[in-house]
């Protein structure tokens, strides 16, 4: 072969493959020393050598040139096999160094298949996977189907590339938006959480840069024409749009509308809000299937706990007396814990003993022991609930409304309130807070009246 011919054969391949130059000079430099290695024993070095621009191969045993007449047709064969094997393997870093670095990223591809249930989607040059874990429930596709996706996964197996493809995560409706929403794409607005129950309902919290501008008008747009097309796309899926605030108090009640607040209660050290609603809110601010306060627990990275005023008093009482039952605390422990949002023997055992040895104001080993001794506890009272009939078991919950997420250090810790002789709510808790202005649903933007809220307990209509 000419230098020339295997010039334009590289260039070729560089070009169709997206393979570096380089790795291909390399893989057949290494494929004809193989060859010559194999035909000549390894006792004698071999030296191959491509020039980079004439093309021409070299190769040497010792001082002496190696001809490739001289190497036979089992040695090129063997050359063949070997420069096959490291192409495959620069094409297949190549294509996973492309979307490795895509993850997160909106990409549209079109359907070639189905296989169990799984998309086999074209993108680029590529093949990528939509498994059936990864569609939105209830939508079907169909072969030669454009849709829209991000990149959820890239990983090798063997000598090929495992794309995987969502249309479920929350980052999806995140590159939507950053689509749909010029002043998104170009930083005037800023998207700072998003939650989302794929199918059903997505809350996403926005903030401006600039002052005159309204985050959640623009996301929307004139009479929904921005949101719609972004609702279409997720099969009508409802969308929850809410100014962020830094502020725990705030965002909270925002993240909860359409359901109205009274008053919002922060304890940093379990990561967890107490959110204080009428009766006749109730069942709207924890949503059907507790899905509300599920969403906008995911939206602020705390726990929230949905309780009226009447549920919020029997459970300090409740834990009042829990706490009293475990030898050695004192009244004025049991007053700390309330007042650190600690309603219940589970709530002790998150903490460490140095933890609650400070709390406390005891040493480490009696910490340990508070804690043994909550542990048992919490096991004997989760037992007596189990074997309760459901409907008093629910009478009976200390908490309604919650959805629990793990402590997050999102935001700076809220001040104490003092507490004075037996904890009431005016000496635990502060005023109340207002909400700012209301989200708005794609339902309310499209001009679709809202449902009623329903007057069953935790429900709330179908929407």
């Amino acid at each position: 072969m000419k230098g020339s011919d295997l010039l334009d054969i590289i260039d070729k391949m560089h070009r169709e493959k997206n393979i570096p130059k380089e790795v291909i000079f390399q893989g057949i430099e290494a494929a004809v020393q193989l060859a010559t290695e194999r035909h000549f024993g390894t006792e004698t070095e071999v030296v191959v050598a491509i020039d980079r621009i004439s093309g021409e191969i070299t190769a040497k045993k010792g001082e002496e040139p190696i001809k490739p007449d001289d190497l036979g047709r089992i040695a090129a064969q063997s050359a063949k096999q070997m420069m096959i094997q490291k192409i495959r393997e620069a094409e297949c870093n190549a294509v996973f160094d492309e979307y490795a670095a895509m993850k997160g990223d909106l990409v549209q591809g079109t359907v070639q298949r189905f296989e169990g249930g799984a998309a086999t989607v074209t993108i680029g040059k590529s093949e990528a996977i939509l498994p059936r874990s990864e569609q939105i429930p209830g939508e079907s596709h169909h072969v030669n189907e454009r849709v829209k996706a991000v990149i959820l996964d890239v990983r090798k197996v063997g000598h090929r590339v495992k794309i995987v493809l969502s249309r479920t995560h929350p980052d999806f409706v995140r590159r939507l938006f950053e689509n749909e929403i010029p002043e998104i794409s170009d930083r005037t607005i800023e998207i700072k959480a998003v939650a989302r129950e794929a199918g059903y309902r997505t809350k996403i919290a926005v903030s401006s840069i600039d002052m005159k501008v309204d985050c959640v008008g623009a996301c929307v747009g004139v009479r929904g024409s921005r949101i719609k097309n972004i609702v279409d796309e997720l099969g009508g899926e409802r969308i929850d749009i809410v100014r962020w605030n830094d502020s725990l108090q705030v965002m909270i009640p925002n993240a909860l509308q359409p359901a109205q607040v009274e008053e919002v209660f922060l304890y940093p050290r379990l990561g967890r809000a107490i959110v204080l609603v009428k009766d006749d809110q109730l069942s709207l601010a924890i949503g059907r299937r507790g899905q509300n306060v599920r969403l906008a627990s995911k939206l602020v990275g705390w726990d929230i706990e949905i309780m009226t005023h009447e549920e919020l008093t029997e459970g300090i009482d409740r834990a009042q007396n829990w706490f009293l039952q475990i030898p050695g605390v004192t009244d004025e422990q049991v007053e700390v814990f309330i007042e650190e949002g600690f309603l219940s023997y589970d709530d002790l055992t998150f903490l460490e003993p140095a933890q609650l040895a400070e709390l406390a104001g005891v040493d480490e080993n009696v910490a340990e022991e508070i804690i043994a001794v909550a542990e048992e506890f919490a096991e004997k009272v989760g037992e007596e609930a189990e074997s309760e009939p459901r409907e008093h078991a629910a009478a009976s919950a200390p908490a309604r409304g919650s959805a629990a997420l793990g402590p997050a250090d999102l935001f700076p810790p809220e001040p104490r309130a003092a507490v004075e002789a037996k904890p009431t709510l005016e000496s635990l808790f502060g005023p109340d807070v207002a909400p700012e202005e209301p989200s708005r649903s794609a339902a309310e933007v499209l001009g679709e009246s809202p449902p009623a809220p329903a007057v069953e307990d935790g429900k709330e209509p179908a929407s």
